[in-house]
């Protein structure tokens, strides 16, 4: 091989490798440095009470509604819950009385607590009624509804009416989808010693309901007898679906998707007493009746009665002829 070649082919080699080690030094000069992640500031301060999802005004404190939180020491303030000076058993089954936000501190002027001044008022919806209903044991679900919980209204009743002096016996679910405030005087869950929730019978059970569906029940309690029907909680949903389904809501195509979702719970969770359904004796059992027969025509006074029933009433002017103690019915010229 020619010297000058071999000369040139060694010059290459150390040119390539020379090219080659600037490169490797400049990209591992050039990588970006790893910026290291600012932990999390730490909050000196107690624990206090938050609440885990908005409270609107008449909500029904739950144990899921509230937990700890740390916060800044420089802003606890003395109506809020800190950790182990307040006895969270004492919350369950209170009502919002002031609005809280997600995530805001739980302040003691914004709960009301059964008993007080005020609960019932303030565990009603804007615009909603108390009205109280009297149940038995038998119409009242035995004890097994709760504060808290939804019923249909039942009404049975005996409709009088009929030719042979019998009545029509129905029942009619009047209104669907009321929610029960308190039953007797409690508004709260009562427990055992074991945490289980006591059942116990009771005479009256006060329901939210709007002004006109108030006046219903008033009027229903004059009418029959009133029984309970427990609602599932799976019901709210299909309630929504058909008042979609019908027409009765509307939602805006921009509307805001929390605006919209509190409108639709609002409307799940409203009374309602249309379509409402019946059942008459004849549903029930053959010997029953399905309808209030009509009654008997009555014969005209004096008038001689026809063969097998009442003759007909005389139609048009008549003359009264009284004999002593005699009244005769006459007709004169009538078609």
């Amino acid at each position: 091989m020619d010297v000058k070649k071999l000369a040139l082919l060694i010059g290459a080699l150390l040119l390539a490798g020379v090219s080659a080690f600037m490169a490797k030094s400049m990209f591992t000069g050039a990588a970006a440095p790893q910026a290291n992640a600012a932990a999390a500031p730490q909050v000196n301060g107690p624990e206090v009470l938050v609440a885990t999802r908005a409270l609107p005004v008449g909500t029904i404190i739950e144990p899921d509604s509230f937990r700890y939180q740390p916060w800044p020491k420089d802003l606890v303030e003395k109506a809020y819950f800190i950790k182990g000076e307040s006895d969270l058993t004492t919350l369950t089954g209170t009502v919002v009385r002031v609005a809280v936000t997600a995530g805001s501190p739980i302040t003691q002027g914004s709960l009301v607590k059964p008993g007080d001044r005020g609960f019932l008022a303030a565990a009603l919806g804007p615009g909603m009624r108390a009205v109280t209903v009297p149940v038995s044991a038998q119409s009242g679900v035995a004890g097994f509804v709760f504060p808290g919980d939804r019923i249909d209204l039942v009404l049975t009743q005996d409709v009088p009416g009929g030719g042979d002096g019998q009545p029509l016996k129905a029942s009619e679910t009047i209104i669907r989808n009321l929610r029960v405030l308190a039953t007797d005087q409690r508004t709260d869950n009562t427990v055992d010693e074991e945490g289980k929730t006591v059942v116990a019978t009771f005479s009256t059970v006060t329901l939210e309901a709007t002004p006109k569906i108030a006046e219903k029940i008033a009027v229903a309690q004059n009418i029959g007898q009133l029984s309970l029907s427990l609602r599932s909680i799976a019901d709210n949903t299909a309630e929504l679906e058909r008042a979609i389904a019908a027409g009765e809501v509307s939602v805006p195509d921009n509307a805001d998707p929390k605006a919209e979702k509190q409108m639709l719970l609002a409307i799940a969770n409203r009374p309602v007493d249309t379509d409402t359904t019946f059942t008459v004796g004849a549903d029930v059992s053959r010997f029953q009746r399905r309808s209030v027969p009509a009654k008997a025509e009555q014969p005209a006074a004096g008038a001689a009665p026809a063969t097998g029933g009442y003759a007909a009433a005389p139609a048009g002017p008549v003359v009264r002829v009284a004999r002593g103690n005699t009244v005769t019915v006459v007709p004169v010229g009538g078609k």
